[in-house]
Protein backbone atom coordinates (compact mmCIF):
# COMPACT_ATOMS: atom_id res chain seq x y z
CA UNK A 1 0.00 0.00 0.00
CA UNK A 2 1.18 3.35 -1.05
CA UNK A 3 2.09 6.06 1.33
CA UNK A 4 -0.85 8.87 1.36
CA UNK A 5 1.49 11.65 2.16
CA UNK A 6 3.30 10.24 -0.85
CA UNK A 7 0.02 10.19 -2.89
CA UNK A 8 -1.15 13.28 -1.90
CA UNK A 9 2.39 14.75 -2.86
CA UNK A 10 2.69 13.34 -6.00
CA UNK A 11 -0.65 12.02 -7.93
CA UNK A 12 0.72 12.54 -11.00
CA UNK A 13 3.18 9.69 -10.26
CA UNK A 14 0.88 7.64 -8.87
CA UNK A 15 -1.57 7.64 -11.96
CA UNK A 16 1.19 6.75 -14.06
CA UNK A 17 2.05 3.83 -12.27
CA UNK A 18 -1.59 2.90 -12.92
CA UNK A 19 -1.50 3.46 -16.76
CA UNK A 20 1.80 1.45 -16.53
CA UNK A 21 -0.04 -1.83 -14.98
CA UNK A 22 -3.07 -0.97 -17.59
CA UNK A 23 -5.42 -0.51 -14.99
CA UNK A 24 -6.95 2.64 -16.43
CA UNK A 25 -10.46 2.28 -14.35
CA UNK A 26 -8.32 3.53 -11.45
CA UNK A 27 -6.90 6.50 -11.98
CA UNK A 28 -10.04 8.11 -11.07
CA UNK A 29 -9.72 6.65 -7.55
CA UNK A 30 -6.36 9.33 -6.83
CA UNK A 31 -8.31 12.34 -7.00
CA UNK A 32 -11.37 10.46 -5.44
CA UNK A 33 -8.95 9.57 -2.47
CA UNK A 34 -6.79 12.75 -2.10
CA UNK A 35 -10.77 14.51 -1.81
CA UNK A 36 -12.02 12.15 0.89
CA UNK A 37 -8.20 12.45 2.65
CA UNK A 38 -8.92 16.31 2.13
CA UNK A 39 -11.62 15.91 4.30
CA UNK A 40 -10.83 13.49 6.92
CA UNK A 41 -7.66 16.06 7.72
CA UNK A 42 -9.99 18.99 7.76
CA UNK A 43 -12.50 17.12 10.22
CA UNK A 44 -9.65 15.66 12.90
CA UNK A 45 -8.93 19.60 12.78
CA UNK A 46 -11.82 21.02 13.81
CA UNK A 47 -12.12 17.44 16.58
CA UNK A 48 -8.83 18.74 17.60
CA UNK A 49 -9.66 22.16 18.00
CA UNK A 50 -12.36 21.49 19.96
CA UNK A 51 -11.29 18.98 22.17
CA UNK A 52 -8.52 22.18 23.15
CA UNK A 53 -11.12 23.86 23.58
CA UNK A 54 -12.93 21.40 26.06
CA UNK A 55 -9.69 21.10 28.05
CA UNK A 56 -9.29 24.39 28.88
CA UNK A 57 -13.00 24.88 29.60
CA UNK A 58 -12.64 21.97 31.99
CA UNK A 59 -9.38 23.88 33.76
CA UNK A 60 -11.94 27.32 34.21
CA UNK A 61 -14.98 24.63 35.44
CA UNK A 62 -12.39 23.55 38.31
CA UNK A 63 -11.11 26.59 39.14
CA UNK A 64 -14.77 28.36 39.11
CA UNK A 65 -15.73 25.42 41.84
CA UNK A 66 -12.58 26.00 43.63
CA UNK A 67 -13.82 29.65 44.04
CA UNK A 68 -17.35 29.14 45.02
CA UNK A 69 -18.88 30.04 41.62
CA UNK A 70 -21.10 27.30 40.73
CA UNK A 71 -23.73 28.83 38.85
CA UNK A 72 -20.83 30.24 36.54
CA UNK A 73 -19.41 26.68 36.73
CA UNK A 74 -22.57 24.95 35.51
CA UNK A 75 -23.02 27.33 32.80
CA UNK A 76 -19.99 26.40 31.05
CA UNK A 77 -20.85 22.48 31.61
CA UNK A 78 -23.17 23.17 29.46
CA UNK A 79 -21.14 24.24 26.98
CA UNK A 80 -18.89 21.20 27.60
CA UNK A 81 -21.85 19.03 27.33
CA UNK A 82 -22.72 20.68 23.36
CA UNK A 83 -19.31 20.52 22.71
CA UNK A 84 -19.12 16.67 23.93
CA UNK A 85 -22.10 15.72 21.14
CA UNK A 86 -20.22 17.71 18.13
CA UNK A 87 -16.68 16.11 19.01
CA UNK A 88 -19.33 12.98 18.46
CA UNK A 89 -20.65 13.38 15.43
CA UNK A 90 -16.99 15.00 14.06
CA UNK A 91 -15.58 11.05 15.49
CA UNK A 92 -18.06 8.97 13.48
CA UNK A 93 -17.52 11.33 10.84
CA UNK A 94 -13.49 11.20 10.98
CA UNK A 95 -13.62 6.97 11.22
CA UNK A 96 -16.27 6.96 8.50
CA UNK A 97 -13.92 9.02 6.17
CA UNK A 98 -10.63 7.19 7.20
CA UNK A 99 -12.43 3.70 6.17
CA UNK A 100 -13.23 5.00 2.70
CA UNK A 101 -9.12 6.10 2.13
CA UNK A 102 -8.02 3.08 3.49
CA UNK A 103 -10.00 0.96 1.27
CA UNK A 104 -9.25 2.95 -1.97
CA UNK A 105 -5.58 2.87 -0.47
CA UNK A 106 -6.27 -0.95 0.05
CA UNK A 107 -6.95 -1.12 -4.35
CA UNK A 108 -4.09 1.50 -5.32
CA UNK A 109 -1.30 -0.41 -7.02
CA UNK A 110 2.05 -0.28 -5.18
CA UNK A 111 5.15 1.68 -7.62
CA UNK A 112 6.49 -0.71 -9.20
CA UNK A 113 10.58 -0.52 -9.85
CA UNK A 114 12.05 1.48 -13.11
CA UNK A 115 14.07 -1.64 -14.22
CA UNK A 116 10.49 -3.31 -14.89
CA UNK A 117 9.35 -3.67 -18.25
CA UNK A 118 6.26 -2.25 -19.48
CA UNK A 119 3.51 -5.04 -20.59
CA UNK A 120 0.18 -6.27 -20.13
CA UNK A 121 0.06 -9.67 -18.92
CA UNK A 122 2.65 -12.72 -18.93
CA UNK A 123 2.86 -12.94 -22.80
CA UNK A 124 5.37 -9.81 -22.10
CA UNK A 125 7.71 -10.99 -19.56
CA UNK A 126 11.29 -10.46 -20.38
CA UNK A 127 13.69 -13.66 -20.51
CA UNK A 128 16.82 -12.66 -18.55
CA UNK A 129 18.82 -16.15 -18.11
CA UNK A 130 18.99 -19.47 -19.28
CA UNK A 131 20.91 -21.83 -16.47
CA UNK A 132 21.75 -25.78 -17.93
CA UNK A 133 21.34 -27.16 -20.91
CA UNK A 134 17.91 -28.30 -22.27
CA UNK A 135 17.64 -31.82 -23.64
CA UNK A 136 15.08 -33.92 -25.46
CA UNK A 137 15.76 -37.48 -25.75
CA UNK A 138 15.71 -39.74 -28.66
CA UNK A 139 12.34 -41.15 -26.56
CA UNK A 140 9.09 -40.56 -26.07
CA UNK A 141 8.24 -38.92 -22.68
CA UNK A 142 4.98 -39.62 -21.54
CA UNK A 143 2.62 -36.86 -19.86
CA UNK A 144 3.40 -36.41 -15.93
CA UNK A 145 0.80 -38.63 -15.12
CA UNK A 146 1.19 -41.45 -17.32
CA UNK A 147 4.79 -41.48 -15.69
CA UNK A 148 3.38 -41.63 -12.30
CA UNK A 149 0.95 -43.91 -12.49
CA UNK A 150 3.17 -46.53 -14.27
CA UNK A 151 5.21 -46.26 -11.33
CA UNK A 152 1.95 -46.86 -9.16
CA UNK A 153 2.35 -43.43 -7.76
CA UNK A 154 -0.08 -41.79 -8.55
CA UNK A 155 -4.24 -42.27 -8.06
CA UNK A 156 -6.50 -39.11 -9.68
CA UNK A 157 -9.47 -41.41 -9.58
CA UNK A 158 -9.91 -42.28 -6.23
CA UNK A 159 -8.97 -38.71 -5.50
CA UNK A 160 -12.08 -37.29 -7.37
CA UNK A 161 -14.76 -40.01 -5.77
CA UNK A 162 -13.41 -38.61 -2.29
CA UNK A 163 -12.45 -34.34 -2.75
CA UNK A 164 -13.27 -33.98 -6.09
CA UNK A 165 -11.22 -32.47 -9.36
CA UNK A 166 -8.25 -30.93 -8.10
CA UNK A 167 -6.75 -33.62 -5.82
CA UNK A 168 -4.64 -36.61 -5.66
CA UNK A 169 -2.79 -39.36 -3.95
CA UNK A 170 0.65 -40.01 -4.40
CA UNK A 171 1.92 -43.22 -3.56
CA UNK A 172 4.87 -45.42 -3.50
CA UNK A 173 8.80 -44.12 -4.41
CA UNK A 174 6.67 -41.28 -6.09
CA UNK A 175 5.55 -39.68 -2.63
CA UNK A 176 8.68 -40.85 -1.12
CA UNK A 177 10.69 -38.78 -3.69
CA UNK A 178 7.69 -35.96 -3.60
CA UNK A 179 9.16 -35.99 0.90
CA UNK A 180 12.39 -36.42 -0.41
CA UNK A 181 12.59 -33.02 -2.28
CA UNK A 182 10.79 -31.41 0.41
CA UNK A 183 13.30 -32.06 3.04
CA UNK A 184 16.32 -31.79 0.64
CA UNK A 185 14.70 -27.57 -0.09
CA UNK A 186 14.58 -27.55 3.45
CA UNK A 187 18.45 -28.54 4.63
CA UNK A 188 19.21 -26.97 1.43
CA UNK A 189 17.44 -23.60 2.80
CA UNK A 190 18.53 -24.07 6.51
CA UNK A 191 22.57 -24.56 4.91
CA UNK A 192 22.39 -21.28 3.77
CA UNK A 193 21.68 -19.96 6.46
CA UNK A 194 17.77 -19.56 6.81
CA UNK A 195 15.75 -20.27 10.10
CA UNK A 196 13.59 -22.70 9.58
CA UNK A 197 9.93 -22.61 10.52
CA UNK A 198 6.46 -24.91 10.37
CA UNK A 199 4.09 -21.82 10.24
CA UNK A 200 0.20 -21.65 11.09
CA UNK A 201 -1.82 -23.28 8.46
CA UNK A 202 -4.61 -21.18 8.88
CA UNK A 203 -5.01 -17.14 9.03
CA UNK A 204 -7.12 -14.17 10.19
CA UNK A 205 -8.70 -11.83 7.70
CA UNK A 206 -6.51 -8.99 8.71
CA UNK A 207 -3.62 -10.74 8.08
CA UNK A 208 -5.03 -12.00 4.49
CA UNK A 209 -6.04 -8.57 3.52
CA UNK A 210 -2.37 -7.55 4.72
CA UNK A 211 0.25 -9.65 2.90
CA UNK A 212 -2.25 -9.63 -0.44
CA UNK A 213 -4.68 -7.68 -2.88
CA UNK A 214 -8.14 -7.72 -2.82
CA UNK A 215 -8.14 -9.41 -6.74
CA UNK A 216 -5.28 -12.13 -5.33
CA UNK A 217 -7.46 -13.27 -1.94
CA UNK A 218 -11.04 -13.84 -4.33
CA UNK A 219 -8.90 -15.90 -6.50
CA UNK A 220 -7.14 -18.00 -4.09
CA UNK A 221 -8.31 -17.88 -0.49
CA UNK A 222 -10.79 -20.90 0.78
CA UNK A 223 -12.82 -19.10 4.28
CA UNK A 224 -13.63 -21.56 6.91
CA UNK A 225 -17.24 -21.30 7.14
CA UNK A 226 -18.02 -19.36 10.42
CA UNK A 227 -14.72 -18.52 11.79
CA UNK A 228 -12.26 -16.05 10.79
CA UNK A 229 -10.14 -17.85 9.41
CA UNK A 230 -8.77 -18.42 6.01
CA UNK A 231 -6.66 -21.70 5.19
CA UNK A 232 -3.14 -20.05 3.88
CA UNK A 233 -2.45 -20.54 -0.13
CA UNK A 234 1.21 -20.25 0.74
CA UNK A 235 3.50 -20.17 4.37
CA UNK A 236 4.62 -16.51 2.99
CA UNK A 237 1.08 -15.21 4.28
CA UNK A 238 1.49 -16.58 7.83
CA UNK A 239 5.56 -15.93 7.90
CA UNK A 240 4.54 -12.30 6.97
CA UNK A 241 2.08 -12.46 9.66
CA UNK A 242 4.05 -13.39 12.06
CA UNK A 243 5.36 -9.84 12.19
CA UNK A 244 2.37 -8.21 12.47
CA UNK A 245 2.08 -4.91 14.62
CA UNK A 246 5.49 -5.59 15.89
CA UNK A 247 8.86 -3.00 16.47
CA UNK A 248 11.57 -4.56 15.52
CA UNK A 249 15.12 -3.49 16.32
CA UNK A 250 17.24 -2.73 13.30
CA UNK A 251 19.98 -4.59 15.12
CA UNK A 252 17.64 -7.74 13.50
CA UNK A 253 17.82 -7.15 10.65
CA UNK A 254 17.25 -9.44 8.12
CA UNK A 255 14.91 -11.57 9.23
CA UNK A 256 15.68 -14.52 6.63
CA UNK A 257 13.16 -17.87 7.33
CA UNK A 258 12.57 -20.82 5.20
CA UNK A 259 9.33 -22.60 5.79
CA UNK A 260 6.88 -25.55 5.22
CA UNK A 261 3.56 -25.87 5.03
CA UNK A 262 0.68 -27.55 3.16
CA UNK A 263 -0.85 -25.11 0.46
CA UNK A 264 -4.90 -24.22 -0.53
CA UNK A 265 -5.96 -22.60 -3.76
CA UNK A 266 -9.29 -21.99 -5.88
CA UNK A 267 -7.56 -22.11 -8.68
CA UNK A 268 -10.02 -20.66 -10.72
CA UNK A 269 -11.14 -20.80 -13.96
CA UNK A 270 -10.71 -23.58 -17.24
CA UNK A 271 -7.45 -24.99 -17.76
CA UNK A 272 -5.60 -26.30 -20.84
CA UNK A 273 -4.01 -29.88 -21.45
CA UNK A 274 -0.78 -29.29 -20.13
CA UNK A 275 -1.92 -27.82 -16.76
CA UNK A 276 -4.57 -31.29 -15.96
CA UNK A 277 -2.57 -34.17 -13.46
CA UNK A 278 -0.98 -32.32 -10.96
CA UNK A 279 0.15 -28.97 -12.14
CA UNK A 280 -2.85 -26.66 -11.50
CA UNK A 281 -4.15 -28.50 -7.98
CA UNK A 282 -5.97 -27.30 -4.78
CA UNK A 283 -3.59 -28.83 -2.47
CA UNK A 284 -0.22 -29.00 -2.53
CA UNK A 285 3.30 -28.72 -0.27
CA UNK A 286 5.84 -26.04 -0.79
CA UNK A 287 9.25 -25.01 1.32
CA UNK A 288 9.05 -20.81 0.93
CA UNK A 289 11.79 -18.40 1.68
CA UNK A 290 10.93 -14.48 3.22
CA UNK A 291 13.64 -11.98 3.97
CA UNK A 292 12.47 -8.86 6.09
CA UNK A 293 14.76 -6.67 6.08
CA UNK A 294 16.00 -2.70 5.38
CA UNK A 295 14.79 -0.56 2.45
CA UNK A 296 18.16 -0.14 1.09
CA UNK A 297 19.08 -4.22 1.25
CA UNK A 298 16.10 -5.58 -0.59
CA UNK A 299 17.43 -5.22 -4.01
CA UNK A 300 20.53 -7.26 -2.95
CA UNK A 301 18.20 -9.86 -1.26
CA UNK A 302 15.93 -9.82 -4.26
CA UNK A 303 18.75 -11.51 -6.50
CA UNK A 304 19.80 -13.96 -3.70
CA UNK A 305 16.16 -15.30 -2.80
CA UNK A 306 15.73 -15.88 -6.98
CA UNK A 307 19.34 -17.27 -7.22
CA UNK A 308 18.72 -19.79 -4.42
CA UNK A 309 15.93 -21.49 -6.70
CA UNK A 310 18.02 -21.34 -9.53
CA UNK A 311 20.86 -23.05 -7.58
CA UNK A 312 18.78 -25.70 -5.95
CA UNK A 313 17.07 -27.03 -9.34
CA UNK A 314 20.76 -27.32 -11.37
CA UNK A 315 21.86 -29.02 -8.02
CA UNK A 316 18.99 -31.28 -9.42
CA UNK A 317 20.29 -31.54 -12.85
CA UNK A 318 17.20 -29.81 -14.28
CA UNK A 319 17.52 -27.00 -16.66
CA UNK A 320 16.03 -23.48 -15.90
CA UNK A 321 15.60 -20.22 -16.58
CA UNK A 322 14.29 -16.80 -15.24
CA UNK A 323 12.10 -14.38 -16.50
CA UNK A 324 11.38 -10.35 -15.72
CA UNK A 325 7.57 -10.56 -14.96
CA UNK A 326 6.39 -7.25 -16.57
CA UNK A 327 4.22 -4.52 -15.38
CA UNK A 328 0.65 -5.81 -16.06
CA UNK A 329 1.89 -9.35 -14.84
CA UNK A 330 2.54 -7.94 -11.50
CA UNK A 331 0.17 -8.28 -8.28
CA UNK A 332 -0.68 -4.76 -6.95
CA UNK A 333 1.60 -4.84 -4.12
CA UNK A 334 4.62 -6.10 -5.80
CA UNK A 335 7.62 -3.99 -6.79
CA UNK A 336 9.15 -6.31 -8.91
CA UNK A 337 8.79 -10.26 -9.55
CA UNK A 338 11.16 -12.58 -11.17
CA UNK A 339 9.78 -16.16 -12.33
CA UNK A 340 11.60 -19.30 -12.28
CA UNK A 341 10.82 -21.61 -15.15
CA UNK A 342 11.97 -25.80 -15.38
CA UNK A 343 12.50 -27.09 -18.63
CA UNK A 344 10.10 -29.66 -19.95
CA UNK A 345 11.61 -32.25 -22.25
CA UNK A 346 8.12 -33.33 -23.12
CA UNK A 347 6.88 -29.78 -24.35
CA UNK A 348 10.06 -28.60 -25.77
CA UNK A 349 9.65 -25.25 -23.84
CA UNK A 350 9.73 -23.87 -20.26
CA UNK A 351 7.23 -23.64 -17.23
CA UNK A 352 6.68 -21.96 -13.82
CA UNK A 353 7.89 -23.76 -10.40
CA UNK A 354 8.59 -20.47 -8.37
CA UNK A 355 7.63 -17.17 -7.94
CA UNK A 356 10.30 -14.56 -6.38
CA UNK A 357 8.77 -11.12 -5.26
CA UNK A 358 9.88 -7.60 -3.51
CA UNK A 359 7.23 -5.76 -2.33
CA UNK A 360 8.71 -2.74 -0.74
CA UNK A 361 7.16 -1.53 2.18
CA UNK A 362 3.74 -2.74 1.19
CA UNK A 363 2.91 -5.56 3.37
CA UNK A 364 4.58 -3.58 5.88
CA UNK A 365 2.57 -0.68 5.95
CA UNK A 366 -0.61 -2.76 5.89
CA UNK A 367 0.47 -5.07 8.66
CA UNK A 368 2.49 -2.54 10.71
CA UNK A 369 5.67 -4.16 10.89
CA UNK A 370 8.03 -1.28 11.97
CA UNK A 371 11.82 -1.08 12.52
CA UNK A 372 13.35 0.67 15.72
CA UNK A 373 16.32 2.47 14.13
CA UNK A 374 18.72 5.27 16.03
CA UNK A 375 17.51 7.73 13.02
CA UNK A 376 13.79 6.30 14.47
CA UNK A 377 11.19 4.59 12.88
CA UNK A 378 10.13 3.10 9.42
CA UNK A 379 8.37 0.53 7.50
CA UNK A 380 10.23 -2.42 7.00
CA UNK A 381 10.49 -4.37 3.29
CA UNK A 382 9.34 -7.61 2.67
CA UNK A 383 10.82 -10.01 0.26
CA UNK A 384 9.32 -13.94 -0.28
CA UNK A 385 10.36 -17.05 -2.91
CA UNK A 386 9.67 -20.38 -3.59
CA UNK A 387 12.29 -22.56 -3.22
CA UNK A 388 10.50 -25.35 -4.51
CA UNK A 389 6.60 -26.72 -4.42
CA UNK A 390 5.98 -30.39 -5.59
CA UNK A 391 3.59 -32.01 -6.85
CA UNK A 392 4.38 -29.73 -10.03
CA UNK A 393 8.12 -29.45 -9.42
CA UNK A 394 8.03 -33.17 -9.55
CA UNK A 395 6.85 -33.25 -13.66
CA UNK A 396 10.06 -30.86 -14.05
CA UNK A 397 11.88 -33.98 -11.84
CA UNK A 398 10.42 -36.58 -13.46
CA UNK A 399 10.83 -35.85 -17.19
CA UNK A 400 14.62 -34.42 -16.83
CA UNK A 401 15.06 -37.68 -15.25
CA UNK A 402 13.53 -40.26 -17.16
CA UNK A 403 15.14 -43.24 -19.13
CA UNK A 404 14.52 -45.56 -21.72
CA UNK A 405 13.32 -47.92 -19.90
CA UNK A 406 10.78 -46.39 -17.87
CA UNK A 407 12.97 -45.77 -14.87
CA UNK A 408 13.60 -42.44 -13.11
CA UNK A 409 16.88 -41.49 -12.25
CA UNK A 410 17.78 -40.09 -8.29
CA UNK A 411 20.22 -37.47 -8.65
CA UNK A 412 23.09 -37.89 -6.34
CA UNK A 413 22.19 -34.90 -4.08
CA UNK A 414 18.64 -36.62 -3.30
CA UNK A 415 19.83 -40.42 -2.90
CA UNK A 416 20.30 -39.73 0.65
CA UNK A 417 16.82 -38.71 1.50
CA UNK A 418 15.46 -41.67 -0.81
CA UNK A 419 17.41 -44.56 1.43
CA UNK A 420 20.21 -44.54 -1.03
CA UNK A 421 18.03 -45.28 -4.23
CA UNK A 422 19.59 -44.36 -7.24
CA UNK A 423 16.56 -44.76 -9.62
CA UNK A 424 13.06 -45.64 -9.52
CA UNK A 425 11.58 -48.65 -10.96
Amino acid sequence: MIDIKFLRENPETVKENIRKKFQDHKLTLVDEVIALDAQARKTQQEADSLRADRNKLSKQIGALMGQGKKEEAEEIKKQVNAQAKTLEELAEKEKELGEKVNKIMMTIPNIIDPSVPIGRNDEDNVEIQKYGEPVVPDFEIPYHTEIMEKLNGLDLDSARKVAGNGFYYLMGDIARLHSAVISYARDFMIDRGFLYCVPPFMIRSNVVTGVMSFDEMDAMMYKIEGEDLYLIGTSEHSMIGKFIDTIIPETELPKTLTSYSPCFRKEKGAHGLEERGVYRIHQFEKQEMIVVCKPEESPMWFDRLWQNTVDLFQSLDIPVRTLECCSGDLADLKVKSIDVEAWSPRQKKYFEVGSCSNLGDAQARRLKIRVNAESGKYFAHTLNNTVVAPPRMLIAFLENNLQADGAVRIPKALQTYMGGKTEIK
